[in-house]
């Protein structure tokens, strides 16, 4: 599909077709003012102050749109600000006539002419509007054939156009035969079936547009959520936290006991350095002494006391007693 929109110009790369269409106007504003000079100047002086109030009204009005129209040119096409300023030139002409053409009718001479300049600015936007929209339609699908029914459209719409506003400009200063309206009534039809070929045409041979598939809804891509850290278990007071066991987790006993379990160490302050289980006192080696009679024995250091069975140490070992010594024979008497 053809794109129909165009970025916004500025300055030097303002199209040389909207420069030419703002100095139209300036030209046509110059002399429609000409004109209304010389019918000043020879013109009958019926109306003369109201006529000169009403062409001021109609200049400034003119230059105003077409400041409007000279600001809106860069955001639209070219070909559609030409024709935008020409249909308005046109409108500026056509009041100009209305309102220094002589008066031919006795009553509402004034009402009926503002009424006919009204009707022109109406076909003129309208036939405007037709073409703005004429134009995106042809432009979806152009053959040959579509182009050639755009432009013969178009010249049917301008002549249509141009004689609507001609009859509107001098409706009582020319005569106008029923082939006049035939035409008129021709150029309409034409410019209508035109106007409804495109469409039609667009409908059997233009590309369809991918019709949207509505796709399975994917879940969002969010972040996974971070787990959030649950706070220590305290005591009933609700400030006071709980042991940490060896494993590190709380101490339950402590919560109904009050007592914190043996290893148990309170969240803050540093661990109780852990002592190791003392190893059994081995008896020290026992001291060699001599004693009286020859006995050889142990000597516990320290006076302490020899192990019993009762202790759980073995039963002391004595020395041998030594021997009798031996008994005399009875001495004969």
């Amino acid at each position: 599909m053809a794109n129909t929109t165009t970025p916004a110009k500025s300055g030097p790369n303002t199209s040389l077709l909207i420069r030419g269409a703002i100095w139209i106007a300036i030209g046509a504003l110059i002399a429609a003012a000409l004109v209304c000079v010389v019918w000043v100047l020879i013109g009958d002086q019926q109306g003369l102050i109201g006529r000169a109030f009403l062409t001021i009204v109609l200049l400034a009005g003119f230059a105003a749109i077409a400041i409007l129209e000279a600001s809106l040119a860069p955001h639209r096409e070219d070909w559609l600000a030409l024709l935008s300023m020409i249909s308005w030139i046109v409108a500026l002409l056509v009041g100009a006539v209305k309102i220094w053409l002589p008066d031919d009718t006795l009553f509402f001479g004034g009402i009926e002419r503002f009424f006919h300049l009204v009707l022109v600015v109406a076909i003129l936007q309208l036939a405007l509007l037709h073409v703005r929209l004429f134009q995106k339609a042809a432009a979806r699908h152009e053959t040959t054939f579509t182009r050639a029914i755009v432009w013969v459209t178009y010249a049917f719409l301008a002549s249509l156009v141009a004689m609507l506003v001609f009859y509107l400009t001098f409706p009582h200063t020319f005569h106008y035969d029923e082939l006049y309206w035939r035409i008129v009534v021709a150029l309409t039809i034409l410019t209508a079936v035109g106007t409804m070929l495109i469409p039609l045409l667009n409908a059997l041979f233009a590309p369809k547009r991918p019709a949207q598939v509505a796709a399975a809804p994917h879940p969002a891509a969010y972040p996974a959520p971070q787990p959030q850290l649950q706070a220590w278990p305290t005591f009933a007071d609700g400030r006071t936290p709980l042991p940490i066991l060896l494993d590190g987790t709380p101490d339950w006993n402590a919560y109904y006991t009050g007592i914190p379990s043996p290893g148990a160490t309170i969240p803050g302050q540093a661990a109780p350095a852990t002592v190791a289980a003392p190893a059994e006192l081995a008896a020290p080696a026992p001291q060699p002494f001599t004693g009286g009679h020859g006995l050889q024995g142990a000597a516990s250091s320290g006076g302490a006391a020899l192990s019993s069975p009762e202790h759980g140490g073995e039963a002391p070992v004595f020395p041998q007693a030594p021997p009798a010594p031996p008994i005399a024979p009875p001495s004969a008497s």
